[in-house]
C-alpha cells in the first residue's frame, strides 16, 4: 500500500461506514443495548428490561398491514409464553405520520413493552422493512430474525411468523 493511500485509509473507511446502510444484526449476533421511552414517557432499557429472559422484538408502524395482521398472534404468543418469562417489546419505528402510535398500542388488546420513537433502535438493528421481527435469548444473542417475504399482508404470513417465533422460543426454552 502506498504511503499516500495509507494516510487516507482511516478517513475513507469512516466515510464508507457513515455513508453505507446499517448492517443488519443477524442471528448469532449480540443484540445492541438501547435506552428509550415508552408511550407514557417511562424509560425502557435493554437488556435490563429482558431480565435475562428471551425477548421478542417487533418493529412496527401504524401504516403497516403486516403488523396489523401479526399483532393478534403476538398477543397469543405473549399469553402462551408469559409463565416462562418471555417478554414482548414492540418498537414503533419508520412511522410516516399516518396514524397515532399511542392509540394503536392502546387498541392492541394486550400490553407489550411498547417503545415510542424507535427509529434509532431500528437503525442500530439494521431493520430495513417493517415489521422487523426477532427474538433475543436471555444472554443477549439474536436467536431468530425474520427473513424477507414476498407473501402479501394477511393471515397466511401472520401464521407463518407465528409458527417461526414459537419454534424459536420453544428451542430457546428447552436449552435452559
Amino acid at each position: 500500500m502506498s504511503l499516500r493511500l495509507s494516510r487516507w485509509l482511516p478517513t475513507l473507511t469512516a466515510l464508507a461506514v457513515l455513508a453505507g446502510p446499517a448492517l443488519a444484526v443477524e442471528q448469532g449476533d449480540a443484540a445492541p443495548p438501547f435506552k428509550a421511552v415508552d408511550f407514557a414517557g417511562k424509560p425502557v432499557e435493554f437488556p435490563a428490561v429482558a431480565g435475562g429472559k428471551p425477548t421478542v422484538f417487533v418493529f412496527w408502524a401504524t401504516w403497516c398491514g403486516y403488523c396489523k395482521a401479526f399483532m393478534p398472534y403476538l398477543k397469543n404468543i405473549q399469553a402462551d409464553y408469559a409463565a416462562q418469562g418471555v417478554k414482548i417489546v414492540a418498537i414503533n419505528a419508520k412511522e410516516r405520520g399516518a396514524g397515532d402510535p399511542k392509540a394503536y398500542v392502546a387498541g392492541l388488546g394486550f400490553t407489550p413493552i411498547a417503545v415510542a420513537g424507535g427509529d434509532a433502535i431500528a437503525d442500530a438493528y439494521g431493520v430495513q422493512y417493517i415489521p422487523g421481527l426477532m427474538i433475543v435469548d436471555g444472554k443477549g444473542i439474536v436467536a431468530y430474525r425474520r427473513p424477507w417475504t414476498d407473501l402479501p399482508a394477511g393471515q397466511t404470513v401472520a401464521q407463518l411468523w407465528d409458527g417461526q417465533v414459537r419454534t424459536a422460543l420453544d428451542a430457546l426454552l428447552l436449552r435452559r
